[in-house]
């Protein structure tokens, strides 16, 4: 399918792939698209749903300007995956040995690795790679150093943990059952207090130059040069690095973790590490955009993608097929259609047992906010984005390890 619904009354369009769209997702929408830096129009994917200041499932194209909040504050979350040489025959009885084996070599919630056992090749890479970066930013903009304890470490400690909300590690199978890791993740601590910092800049800013400020106060925004624009640019990413970084070296433990279970194997395909709330220069329609994706990934002709489904539903690696109109994305999984709390009141662990049976994960009060009945059908998500991407391989989870 296409574009299924388009909204003509802001300054420029909106231009929806889906009609499960709620009455203050569309606000939100309208919202943006009426902000004098966004154009030629607003894209929003088939998962899209209420988010801080801009919807989730978005895609803001925008000239000379960046909104903060629309990246959020998880900068540079996204994806990881690869496939295994290992079939599912392979796999041990006791799925449960093994979840408990990858939780045990990554810190998940609000864990994080003991700065004294920090080591290893990669965390080393990335300490010469983003340390001195961080630095800069750090001495620039001290109110930073004023949001996070120990900062010097706990960026470093964080390197390789999940996090919590809907972050997950998964083992999975695909059609020919062939095993895959997959995990999400961003860039943890560090990332969410550069978000929230320069959120709350771009706010003073606006309102210290008396400048039109937005509908909504979370879609202020910083104007390309200023000062403030360049210190959150280098901040933001920064962040995606990071992320990206934290995303593979956890990616490494998780294979670590594995192998005492199953027989020797390999990695059988290129790892796909893509991000899905951040922000990427791009030229659309002849025009140099900062494209802006919160809640949505990169789909340039040929590229391969994730896109998950809820811990009992299905994944699907995908192809991206290059659809201009969407500013070349795609959805970033099947979107929330229940929040955290409203989930919590209408579900029981009950139904969360009943939900994910044949996976093996935790089934407590808990984690029933992450239940698939809070989440959006990905089979008819991605039946809304036909256009926008192809399907390559498609996953089922029998590992699923919450934060």
């Amino acid at each position: 399918m296409s574009i299924q619904i388009e909204l003509t009354s802001a300054r420029v369009p909106v231009k929806i792939w889906t009609t499960d769209i709620d009455h203050k997702a569309r606000e939100q929408l309208l919202n943006t698209a009426n902000l004098p830096i966004v154009g030629p129009h607003v894209a929003a994917m088939p998962d899209v749903h209420v988010g801080m200041g801009a919807t989730v499932g978005s895609v803001i194209p925008t000239t000379n300007a960046i909104i903060p909040a629309a990246v959020g504050v998880d900068i540079g979350c996204g994806m990881n995956a690869v496939r295994l040489s290992l079939n599912a025959r392979d796999l041990p009885d006791n799925l449960k040995a093994l979840r408990h084996s990858i939780e045990r070599s990554v810190p998940v919630g609000f864990n994080q690795h003991q700065f004294s056992k920090v080591k290893g090749a990669s965390v080393e890479r990335a300490a010469r790679k983003l340390s001195p970066r961080l630095d800069a930013i750090m001495q620039k903009h001290p109110g930073l150093t004023k949001m996070v304890k120990n900062w010097q470490r706990h960026w470093l400690c964080q390197v390789g943990t999940l996090g919590g909300g809907n972050h997950f590690i998964e083992i999975c199978l695909d059609e020919a059952d062939q095993v895959w890791i997959m995990l999400h993740s961003g860039s943890r601590g560090t990332g969410n207090v550069i978000g929230r910092y320069f959120i709350n800049a771009a706010q003073a800013d606006m309102r210290r130059h008396q400048l039109n400020i937005p509908t909504d106060k979370d879609l202020c925004y910083f104007s390309e040069g200023s000062e403030l624009f360049s210190d959150y640019t280098d901040a933001m990413y920064w962040a995606q690095d990071y992320a990206r970084v934290n995303r593979a070296v956890m990616m490494e433990h998780v294979i670590a973790a594995i192998k005492p279970h199953v027989p020797p194997f390999t990695i059988t395909s290129e790892a796909i590490n893509c991000h899905h709330n951040y922000v990427s220069e791009e030229t659309h329609f002849g025009q140099d955009l900062f494209i802006t994706r919160k809640g949505a990934i990169s789909a340039q002709t040929g590229q391969l993608g994730i896109i998950p489904g809820s811990m009992g539903a299905k994944s699907f690696i995908v192809r991206g097929l290059g659809n201009e109109q969407s500013f070349c994305s795609c959805s970033h999984g099947a979107g929330r259609k229940l929040s955290r709390t409203a989930a919590k009141g209408q579900f029981t662990v009950d139904d969360l047992a009943a939900q994910t049976a044949g996976v093996e994960c935790r089934k407590d009060i808990d984690v029933v906010d992450e239940i698939p009945g809070a989440y959006k059908d990905i089979d008819v998500v991605m039946a809304n984005q036909s256009d926008l991407v192809e399907v390559v391989h498609t996953l089922k989870q029998v590992v699923c390890i919450k934060g």
